[in-house]
């Protein structure tokens, strides 16, 4: 008996075959095993490799399944599904096909009516990558905040496709760099391999884009376009929350690409577990390949950043101006190379040199101040990162004149600039009690009166600071 059924689903398949094109035979009912035959409930089980091809069968070819299924089973006859949801782990699940609300006998495909494919896909067209060429990885500076996610972004440029780094998701707030190192990688590919369709898009543009393609009845075309693509960047997907039928179309075009070994990079303002309103379905898809935080750079980086852009544009800046900027640019490298742009301008326009005080001008009107109070962690990375020591040196017992310096002057600005009570300051800068600050206070205040370098040195750790309150 067991044999007679597969043969009757051997005749379904080739009533399918015949009224599809063979790409698309091959491609979503190819993979479909068949187990077994209820006659009683009337009901063909089988299983699909994974859920996306489910639900792609479920949303384009129901109905030419339902009514094959008749045709070579019974009236009525129904589908139930057993998916791979974990190879690794052998882990499946079983849910039932839905009924279409007609089974008609199905018309011959034509390009009017034909669903997404591969055959589209495979037809080569001229693309404009989108790509900005001086976003590269040459321009993208190295620091501690981005070494990982730079480093995996030139593995990928070089075997896209082919790394565990698929997809890659970025994410990182606003101004540290995302989309210059979603487009270096890009770029890089794109340099490397001509022949790769490669494609840059902001998430609000695909939106768009969909939106446009949903009006005019041609989300077919939309969604083989993007099938098409060996690497497909998009910035900003967090901007699709609030939008779920764009965010079901991504899904299938991205498990389309992923299946087919196509490289996908996705960059974000937060990370994957933290974006409202997207399935867990997308994602786990996310999250399945790498994900890169990229932090906003440090003042060291800034200062490297700043540098680079000088020599590039030829500009001379003072070595105390640099430092101020970059100690002021809220670790935006946006900010700073605005800052930047704007001292050359006025430097142009009124024919005067760059110091620190047209600096000082540049930044009130160009860079929004934080008001964020400060912690005692800002304080002592700001004073560690001046006198250059580590905090463990200044959380030690040791009793070196520089460490208790540094000590001193942390415990000093952290009662000036934050409410804590003095016991709760000597608790978080290495388990000093409330007279050890006290002390430290002191000592600071009277050196401030008599020591002139002090003084200015003091001035200039605290000047970054003051834009903060």
């Amino acid at each position: 008996m067991q044999q007679s059924h597969q043969a009757q689903w051997q005749h379904c398949l080739h009533l399918i075959r015949q009224n599809v094109t063979e790409q698309i035979y091959k491609t979503w009912f190819e993979p479909i095993v068949f187990e077994s035959y209820d006659e009683e409930q009337k009901t063909v089980l089988v299983q699909v490799p994974s859920p996306y091809i489910y639900e792609y069968l479920e949303q384009y070819y129901v109905r030419l399944m339902a009514w094959s299924l008749n045709k070579s089973f019974a009236e009525n006859a129904k589908l139930k599904y057993r998916l791979v949801v974990d190879r690794e782990n052998g882990q499946v699940q079983v849910v039932e096909g839905e009924e279409p609300a007609t089974v008609d006998s199905p018309q011959p495909t034509t390009r009017a009516n034909q669903s997404p494919t591969v055959l589209d896909a495979a037809v080569p067209q001229q693309l404009n990558p989108q790509l900005d060429p001086k976003k590269t990885f040459k321009t993208f500076i190295e620091g501690d905040s981005n070494k990982l996610p730079r480093t995996v972004g030139i593995t990928i440029a070089e075997h896209p496709g082919k790394s565990t780094f698929n997809p890659l998701f970025v994410f990182g707030p606003s101004g540290c760099g995302k989309t210059h190192l979603i487009n270096a990688i890009g770029v890089e590919c794109k340099s490397r391999y001509p022949q790769r369709r490669v494609l840059y898009v902001s998430a609000r543009l695909f939106q768009v884009q969909y939106t446009d393609a949903v009006r005019q009845n041609t989300t077919n075309d939309f969604i083989n376009f993007y099938q098409s693509i060996d690497m497909l960047i998009v910035d900003d997907i967090q901007e699709w929350a609030t939008s779920p039928r764009t965010l079901d179309t991504f899904f299938h075009i991205f498990d389309h690409l992923f299946r087919l070994g196509k490289q996908i990079i996705l960059a974000s303002d937060r990370p994957p577990v933290d974006l409202d309103g997207v399935k867990d379905r997308l994602l786990t898809r996310f999250s399945c390949g790498l994900i890169a935080e990229l932090e906003k750079p440090n003042v060291q980086l800034c200062v490297d950043i700043l540098n680079a852009k000088c020599r590039h544009d030829g500009l001379k800046i003072p070595a105390d101006v640099i430092n101020y900027i970059a100690h002021t640019a809220n670790g935006s490298v946006r900010d700073l190379e605005g800052v930047v742009n704007s001292l050359m301008a006025y430097s142009i326009v009124y024919n005067s040199a760059i110091d620190m005080h047209l600096a000082e001008r540049i930044i009130k009107r160009a860079v929004k101040v934080d008001n964020k109070p400060l912690t005692i962690d800002d304080i002592l990375e700001k004073v560690c990162q001046h006198f250059g020591v580590t905090q463990q040196n200044v959380f030690s017992k040791s009793r070196k004149r520089e460490y208790v310096q540094v000590r001193q002057i942390s415990m000093y600005l952290a009662q000036k600039y934050t409410k804590m009570p003095a016991s709760r300051i000597g608790q978080l800068i290495g388990g000093r009690d409330h007279s050890t600050v006290l002390h430290s206070c002191s000592a600071v205040e009277q050196r401030l009166k008599v020591d002139k370098a002090f003084f200015e040195e003091l001035d200039s750790i605290e000047r970054s600071f003051k834009l903060k309150q």
